[in-house]
């Protein structure tokens, strides 16, 4: 018979009763070290007292009164947003699918108010991850994911991630954006070459494109940046956010510059929740902390930290690991063909770390922003002896 609550993930037997900082405990006393942070999303970790008092006390205060009317928890965030990016104007949102669905939607404005509606088709990337919608699971391509739900939305097309060549390919009279994310998260934790991106950005305006960036998983500090595109030093036409901005509250945005923002009029895009103030609050105390002096230099410097520990880990256990990629404090490690990630991941659990499963046999860690260097040490360490469990033979040298 089936569960009253639907049965769409395969949920592993541990039930959380409590967080602080980077680690969890069960309802059956068990802690672990948290290193998948709600997949991307606790970006503060648990329990952050700064984040919990603002949402306690705004809820308190007051929970949803619908965009009907002004929000001024929102019009902060916005404001906020708009003197920290490239963005003129933030449309808030619940998560990172709606978030995308937008962003596509007003790319798609875009060139019908300039006389174009034809040019409505994304050009995409292999491994892409962009959501669970109908035109999301488009967007993304991924057959398993699509099969059984009829007919693609139509105006997406894919391309291989980082090939400039086939991105001027694709390139046709009905193109009107390019969508990307700066790291593949679902799709194995791959950075976009900063170079390739630049290109992206040239061939944008070389053929009246714009530029689309889904930064859902990488943006608000977990690159080292506030936004990962900044270390390529470019700028988006638009852009998609939510998991971090948010820091466990249900949030997401699209930010945008005017030229592209100023289509979305009234009628044409709207959300009953999205922007209310409770998720509004939440976003204006993740930015109290990101944004503060020294914030994300020690995010970049604990990531940096990390990812030497992973090339450590790589080199003692070759037998299961193949390499560490990623970016910032969002990482992956590729393991071997005949160590499967979800078999890492269930070995990572019994020493109590808790991981997320990528695509490409990859296992993804992603902290909370706020982990220190003795935290990053210690994730090494159970990583380590999770390789040791799968080592064939166990032959593998001690840590």
């Amino acid at each position: 018979m089936i569960p009253a609550l639907m049965p769409t993930y395969n949920r592993a037997d541990l039930a959380f009763e409590r967080g602080e900082g980077a680690y969890l405990w069960t309802d059956d006393g068990r802690r672990f070290l948290d290193f998948g942070a709600g997949i991307a999303t606790s970006s503060l970790g648990h329990g952050h007292p700064h984040l919990t008092r603002v949402i306690a006390e705004q809820a308190a205060k007051i929970i949803h009164t619908s965009n009907l009317y002004r929000v001024p928890q929102a019009e902060r965030l916005a404001a906020r947003h708009v003197a920290a990016s490239f963005a003129d104007s933030v449309f808030f949102c619940n998560s990172g699918a709606e978030a995308n669905e937008g962003m596509v939607k007003a790319v798609r404005k875009y060139h019908a108010e300039n006389g174009h509606p034809e040019r409505f088709g994304m050009i995409c990337f292999e491994g892409a991850f962009h959501g669970r919608t109908l035109g999301m699971l488009s967007a993304t391509g991924n057959a398993k994911y699509l099969a059984g739900f009829g007919p693609p939305v139509e105006g997406f097309s894919h391309v291989p991630f980082g090939n400039m060549n086939a991105v001027r390919d694709a390139i046709g009279p009905g193109t009107g954006g390019i969508m990307i994310e700066p790291v593949q998260g679902e799709g194995g934790v791959r950075p976009a070459e900063l170079r390739f991106l630049r290109d992206l950005r040239d061939v944008c305006d070389e053929y009246g494109l714009l530029l689309a960036l889904d930064e859902v998983q990488t943006g608000m500090g977990r690159s080292g940046k506030l936004w990962a595109h900044q270390w390529a030093g470019i700028e988006p036409d638009v852009m998609s956010s939510a998991k971090g901005i948010g820091g466990g509250f249900p949030l997401g945005a699209i930010l945008a510059k005017e030229a592209v923002a100023k289509y979305l009029k009234p009628g044409t895009h709207g959300t009953t929740y999205g922007g209310g103030p409770l998720a509004c609050a939440a976003g204006n105390a993740v930015l109290d902390v990101v944004l503060e002096p020294g914030f994300l230099d020690q995010v970049d410097r604990v990531a940096r930290h990390l990812w030497r520990g992973l090339l450590g880990l790589a080199e003692r256990h070759p037998q299961v690991v193949e390499g560490v990629q990623g970016a910032g404090l969002l990482l992956g490690i590729k393991l071997r063909p005949d160590v499967l990630n979800t078999d890492m991941q269930a070995a990572a659990v019994r020493e109590g770390l808790l991981t997320v499963a990528a695509g490409m046999n990859v296992l993804r860690v992603a902290p909370p922003l706020i982990i220190t260097e003795a935290e990053a040490d210690e994730a090494v360490d159970l990583l380590g002896r999770a390789c040791l469990a799968l080592t064939p033979g166990r032959a593998a040298a001690a840590e």
